[in-house]
């Protein structure tokens, strides 16, 4: 009987972790999302100890990395140095690191009630829980604690902050929905108020079973009306035109020189003025150019990959795709060469102007583990294993980001692919862009990480009142303005191009003034309130 107790909560903290995961794109099942988080929230406040209440939020973290991030599986099919296989070791072991914040959250929230329950109470939703909290005081409890496990995520061993919970409050691509809240709350912030509505439908459920149906009628409503509003931001009209470009390269391909000059080609038809000497931005993936675009680079470096071996010719031939009053920002790889040797490599946005000039550029600053640089590379490269990305030296980080001025072209923010996705660390706050430029090479994401990459991507719109706009190698490439609103796109695996006008800027938000200060301090209110309400029962 023991073992079936400890079994049964465990199974279900698992399937809840299953279920919670369809919440995020491209299944954006939120309905599912809030019913299994609050059922976690259940499991934890009925859990007997803190072993069991860590246990449960680690079981639930574990199916819910899992399922969320299985496109990373994908990647290792582009790897021909480590078996397919290894994907799905490598996400259930990312997923048995990641889901320790899960368990965090309910390890805390099961302490914040512990410390002030009665012991002689059984847990009920209207009355007081087993030691005398109820679940209005376990609601905030868990909301304030899993705030502060995802921005701990977000940075701990340089973070992992793919799908946060709040993604899953977005809307359809013309209406960000309950997201909009971001400005207010921060993504993090946002996923504690989507904790919350999810408590919301287990008082409506506690209630049910009290008879109590007008109140579990009202508690069930709120979270679908906040959900489906169809709130919506001015989306204004912007003055500079663009050309986005989506070549559809696909990733078996992208590396390799024979296919270099015809991949060129395509992304170059796809770039060429529609309005002779336009002054426009022309926008091109990650990965956009595979020439080396720099001088002073040993010959044999060029003779390899750039056009007709001559840096200074590639970038005049790029200079003649744009056209008279063009801008080009681009994906390319520069190197750190040292005694006729590559010694790293930057990931970088490369802007060149229709003299094919080479003018200021950004540096990529948040790299991807395994996949720009191998950790523990020591120990590691022995053992067989590789980075995920082609080539044998690492990337090395650049200063972070940063805002250019390119004059009639606009002030530019920059944040490369993978980068997108850390809150509060999109922009620099001192010197505020009036759009961010997100080359992306999305082709090893698999099926369920370009929709999950656009999502994130949104949310920082949200966030800092700036448009985004995401120029991707295969899919899916869009423009969001500064509501979240997804004004054009391109979409998986299609070649294509979109022309328009950058959308404005919205004024700045209270999260762009204030960062993660923000929704830690919501997470400091909602555990503030919990232990009132935890009081006010004990009384």
């Amino acid at each position: 009987m023991l073992v079936r107790a400890v079994r049964q909560p465990a199974v279900h903290a698992f399937a809840a972790g299953l279920v919670s995961a369809t919440g995020f794109e491209p299944l954006g099942l939120w309905p599912l999302a809030l019913f299994a988080v609050g059922a976690l929230i259940h499991l934890t406040s009925t859990a007997t100890d803190w072993k069991r209440a860590a246990l449960l939020g680690w079981l639930f973290g574990l199916a819910h990395f899992t399922i969320g991030n299985n496109w990373i599986a994908t990647a290792f099919t582009y790897q021909a140095a480590m078996p397919a296989w290894l994907g799905w070791v490598a996400v259930v072991l990312l997923s048995i690191y990641l889901a320790t914040y899960p368990a965090m959250a309910t390890l805390g929230a099961w302490t914040l009630l512990h410390l002030s329950r009665r012991k002689d109470r059984p847990f009920s939703a209207n009355g007081a829980s087993g030691n005398g909290a109820s679940l209005w005081a376990a609601v905030p409890a868990f909301a304030g604690c899993w705030v502060f496990a995802e921005w701990l995520r977000s940075w701990v061993f340089t973070g992992f902050a793919w799908n946060p919970l709040g993604a899953v409050a977005l809307g359809g691509w013309d209406r960000p929905g309950l997201a909009s809240l971001a400005g207010w709350t921060g993504t993090y912030g946002l996923s504690g108020l989507v904790v919350v509505l999810a408590g919301c439908w287990l008082v409506a459920w506690q209630s049910w079973r009290a008879r109590t149906r007008k109140k579990a009628g009202a508690f069930l409503l709120l979270p679908v009306v906040l959900f489906m509003l169809p709130i919506t931001g001015d989306e204004g009209r912007g003055h500079l035109p663009f050309t986005l470009v989506q070549p559809d390269t696909r990733q078996e391909d992208l590396n390799n020189p024979a296919r270099f000059e015809e991949q060129f080609q395509v992304t170059a038809g796809l770039s060429r003025p529609q309005i002779p000497g336009q002054r426009r931005l022309v926008l091109w993936p990650e990965s956009g150019v595979p020439d080396y675009l720099r001088d002073g680079y040993p010959q044999y470096f060029y003779d390899q990959t750039t056009f007709m071996g001559d840096p200074r010719l590639a970038r005049q031939r790029l200079g003649r795709v744009i056209g008279p009053g063009g801008l080009l920002l681009t994906g390319a790889v520069d190197l750190e060469v040292r005694d006729r040797q590559a010694v790293s490599a930057d990931n970088a946005v490369t802007a060149i102007n229709e003299h094919g000039e080479l003018l200021p550029g950004y540096i990529k600053a948040h790299l991807v583990p395994y996949g720009e640089y191998l950790p523990m590379k020591w120990l590691l490269e022995p053992l067989g294993l590789s980075r995920l990305v082609a080539g044998s030296i690492d990337f090395r980080s650049g200063p972070g980001p940063r805002t250019i001025d390119y004059g009639p072209w606009g002030r530019i923010g920059f944040q490369v692919c993978y980068e997108i996705i850390f809150s509060g660390q999109v922009i620099d706050p001192g010197n505020r862009p009036d759009m961010i430029f997100n080359p992306s090479n999305d082709g090893w994401f698999g099926a369920w990480g370009p929709p999950q990459h656009l999502a994130q991507a949104r949310l920082r719109a949200i966030e800092e009142g700036v448009p985004v706009l995401r120029a991707t190698t295969t899919g899916i490439s869009a423009v969001i303005d500064a509501h979240g609103m997804v004004r054009q796109a391109l979409p998986l695996k299609a070649r294509g191009r979109i022309d328009g006008l950058v959308p404005p800027a919205a004024p700045p938000t209270v999260f762009s003034r204030l960062g993660n200060i923000l929704p830690l301090g919501w997470a400091v209110l909602l555990l503030v309130l919990s232990v009132v309400v935890s009081r006010r029962a004990r009384g």
